[in-house]
């Protein structure tokens, strides 16, 4: 019996001791980690960051994985998920998002776009953190234009940060069709529709569009619309202080609908890669979208800038800028939020948006980035970007709320087919108490 005791003794005590050295393994008498990454109360002082988004694509994809090797590099000690979802231009993670929010399961941060998706979506249902402290502890509120900071914010609190920025009201053209039909790029409308007629009476296709997702007309109207209102009365008419059945708003839709008259005759069999096929090969000579489509011509078809294809500012809305912005923000609930907050910062700096940008396509969301980073296009964006009015986007979810969008882009594909301006305004003054 007594060798039981003692051997049941002295097994208690090897125990401890075992313990005991491993406690004091895990770090100093400052409790400070050793290189297994453990804090002095034994948790993970460091863990991971998952990034959620849609970048799947060319172009898209690379750039996301530019910034995450960046991020990588100066915090060696914080692994990435990278939880991209792919499919229908962002929708199959829209709605994978939403499960996770609505079910308390956020992920460290997620893609999307400043405005009303942010801010209707996410900030209204009080899931996002305040950033105000974090950005003026990096001094970034003079590093992005003030329109743009008002664009992620809410109440007074800024809630995200842009990572990027793409334009909307830009028409890219086939330089070559231009030429051989004596085309001058048009300024307003007036020359816009002069033009259209003499192309198609060469038998050029005067714009493409690819409608088979709803929001590339759309895109199309709002830009019509920014023409007509300007950009003060643009931001008016989203925030409920203009209707829709304005006079101006109605003949926005009635020079819509005259654009569509000019359009190939397949656009709603087309997505807008497919229409920008058509001014790739000259069958067409225009495409209205948003400057992603000057990644594609470059990148994907292995067109020259101002050699293959030129660009301009959509006819009268010159000196405004249509934007689209990706930004990431910090969700309530998250398990690490200073390990979050250091892939912000690292998104929000410059050295991380010139990473990023030149290979997705778009143009930093700062002021100070390097405009030798990237191609023609991109420094003409960077100027017109700092010089220009900013509004923000329908189609790109900033105007309005996901709600009225839904319902904006059912009204614009039966507009597109029945080319009723009485019906569409209608339909756009009834989905009006959901902006």
């Amino acid at each position: 019996m007594k060798k039981k005791l003692l051997a049941l003794f002295t097994f208690v005590v090897l125990a401890l001791l075992i313990a005991a050295c491993s406690s004091e393994s895990s770090g100093d008498a400052d409790g400070k980690t050793d290189d297994a990454g453990k804090d002095s109360g034994g948790g993970d002082s460091k863990g991971e960051v998952e990034i959620f988004s849609w970048w799947t694509g060319a172009g898209e994809e690379d750039g996301l994985l530019a910034l995450i090797e960046l991020f990588e590099e100066k915090n060696p000690d914080i692994s990435i998920d990278n939880a991209a979802v792919s499919g229908g231009a962002g929708t199959n993670a829209k709605a994978v998002l939403a499960t996770r929010m609505q079910g308390n399961d956020p992920p460290s941060t997620f893609q999307v776009h400043g405005g009303e998706e942010l801010n209707k979506s996410w900030v209204a249902a009080d899931k996002m953190e305040p950033l105000n402290d974090f950005y003026e502890e990096n001094e970034w509120m003079d590093k992005f234009p003030e329109e743009l900071i008002d664009l992620v914010s809410s109440d007074g609190n800024i809630y995200s940060i842009p990572v990027n920025i793409h334009r909307g009201n830009v028409f890219f053209y086939n330089m070559q069709v231009f030429e051989e039909n004596e085309i001058e790029v048009p300024t307003t409308m007036d020359e816009f529709f002069a033009a259209a007629d003499k192309l198609q009476e060469a038998g050029v296709i005067p714009v493409a569009l690819g409608d088979k997702e709803s929001w590339t007309a759309t895109q199309i109207f709002e830009n019509v619309l920014l023409g007509k209102l300007g950009p003060d009365d643009y931001k008016k008419l989203f925030a409920g202080e203009i209707g829709f059945d304005d006079s101006r708003v109605v003949e926005a839709a009635e020079q819509f609908g005259k654009i569509l008259d000019y359009v190939n005759e397949d656009h709603a069999s087309r997505n807008w890669q497919d229409s920008a096929q058509l001014v790739a090969n000259g069958e067409a000579a225009m495409l209205n979208m948003g400057d992603w489509a000057k990644g594609y011509f470059a990148n994907d078809l292995d067109l020259e800038t101002n050699v293959d294809f030129g660009y301009f500012a959509f006819p009268d809305t010159d000196g405004e800028f249509q934007i689209i912005t990706d930004t990431f923000g910090l969700p309530k609930g998250v398990d690490n939020p200073d390990d979050v907050k250091e892939f912000l910062k690292v998104l929000a700096s410059v050295e991380g948006q010139d990473a990023f940008n030149p290979l997705k396509g778009s143009i930093p969301a700062r002021i100070d980035a390097d405009p030798e980073k990237y191609d023609q296009y991109g420094k003409d964006a960077m100027e017109d970007f700092k010089n220009s009015r900013l509004v923000p986007s329908l189609a790109h979810g900033s105007a309005a709320s996901e709600g009225f969008l839904t319902k904006a882009n059912q009204a614009v594909n039966i507009f597109v087919t029945q080319r009723d301006v009485d019906n569409f305004i209608q339909a756009l003054v009834s989905a009006a108490p959901e902006m």
